[in-house]
């Protein structure tokens, strides 16, 4: 709970520290206040999304700059990437725009953002987090964390608000004459009065922004690269991900080894995630270069693979697999090699998998395409928490630790540590 206090508080600095920036600089482009927070409050979500990002992933880069430069950058980047496209998805206007620079990717970032990223990345880094890190601790733990949870219910109310917005809500709610119930009239009054502010106070910044545009119906189940295709292709990739590396392991080790991520099923989540990933990043550069998509693929996927390790060591206090033995890795996490398979799966994913994976799943009828994703939603939801849970009783259970309750109890009884072994057999504890 310290981290996750830890990083809620980074968020929050971060998102208002990246709003002063921007508000700062619109000010002196265009001589008057412009709001350039999505939300009410004076937090922008991508500077703290990535500033935590970084911040978890970076930090033991702290001495290496260049590393730690270059990192900053690619977070901080793909982060641009995703909210510009979002936004413009959903209000139809850019909320900024690069395309008269040079090197740019649609617009929505450039190689100068990108340094920029890397520079601020970098100084967050080496000197931001620890300062703020003494900030947060002259507050008392307890003040500290009743301060954060009021600021994180401030937090969702103003997502609601702003989704709901976004979404169109507004111009679909019924008029108040014709509501026959006193309490639903006030009800809507009360949320038509807040989306109407939330509408007004986007449109100030953003006046072409429009809130609505009908979307048009897809005629076949997962159109696009939407969340239904995107879940589908986690699955494929888990699955498949899983099979390769327990195909690897048998040829290289001469052993047969389980290679999944959770305790239900032969899938890998770091695998699923990448291919998803993958084909939401690049999907729209199919017409690119090899050479184009095998860099996109190096760099992004030896990042996401450095962020995936770190992220599971700082959870489940295990490291899943070690590179210290093979040249040119960094932190044992990743190396040069590998990342240039990530480069090489890029151009094979685009060129060849996505579209005859694509063209598969929207084969599905979309009748039953929608009830059976959300089924497996709900499964992988489940068996991903229960792998959580396993993995977090093996941790306090490896301490001497007795449980505390039934849960822990049926976890002990259900994953102890033989089967979590056999499970994970690669797995190495480091706390």
């Amino acid at each position: 709970m310290e981290t996750f206090y830890r990083l809620v508080w980074l968020f929050f600095c971060y998102g208002f520290l990246g709003w002063l920036l921007e508000t700062a600089v619109a000010a002196v482009r265009e001589r008057r206040y412009v709001d350039r927070s999505l939300l009410f409050g004076p937090v922008c979500m991508v500077y703290g999304a990535a500033g935590v990002i970084i911040s978890i992933a970076l930090c033991d880069l702290a001495d290496d700059l260049v590393f730690l430069f270059l990192g900053s950058a690619i977070y901080a980047t793909v982060a641009e990437w995703l909210a510009g496209h979002w936004l413009l998805k959903l209000t139809g206007e850019r909320w900024w725009d690069y395309s008269g620079r040079r090197g740019n990717l649609d617009g929505h970032v450039c190689l100068t953002s990108s340094l920029v990223w890397g520079a601020l990345g970098t100084a967050a880094v080496k000197w931001l987090i620890p300062m703020l890190g003494w900030v947060g601790n002259i507050v008392p733990a307890t003040v500290a964390h009743i301060l954060l949870w009021v600021l994180l219910a401030i937090f969702a109310l103003d997502c609601l608000a702003t989704s709901l917005t976004l979404a169109g809500t507004l111009h679909r709610l019924p008029q108040v004459e014709e509501i026959g119930s006193r309490l639903e009239a006030v009800t809507v009054r009360l949320g038509t009065w807040v989306l109407k502010k939330t509408e007004g106070r986007i449109q100030k910044a953003h006046p072409k922004a429009d809130f609505q545009k009908e979307k048009e119906k897809p005629t076949v189940f997962a159109a696009g690269c939407g969340f239904h295709k995107l879940f589908w292709l986690f699955l494929i990739g888990a699955f498949l991900g899983d099979v390769v590396e327990t195909l690897f392991c048998r040829v290289t080790m001469g052993g047969w080894m389980s290679r999944s991520s959770v305790v239900w099923g032969p899938f890998s989540i770091v695998w699923g995630l990448a291919m998803a990933l993958a084909s939401l990043l690049l999907h729209r550069y199919r017409d690119r270069s090899d050479s184009f998509l095998f860099l996109a693929g190096t760099f992004l996927g030896g990042a996401y693979e450095y962020l995936c390790s770190v992220f599971t060591e700082l959870v489940f206090g295990v490291v899943f697999w070690d590179y210290s033995h093979i040249p040119f890795n960094l932190a044992g996490r990743v190396n040069l090699l590998y990342c240039f398979f990530w480069g090489i799966a890029a151009v094979v994913w685009v060129r060849w998998c996505y579209p005859r994976l694509s063209g598969l799943i929207e084969r599905i009828p979309r009748k039953w395409g929608r009830p059976l994703t959300w089924v497996l939603v709900v499964f992988f939801v489940c068996d991903m928490l229960v792998s959580a849970a396993a993995l977090g009783r093996l941790e306090t259970r490896s301490q001497g630790v007795p449980p505390q309750n039934v849960v822990e109890e049926y976890l002990d009884e259900h994953y102890g540590d033989e089967r979590l072994n056999k499970i994970y057999p690669a797995a190495v504890r480091t706390q």
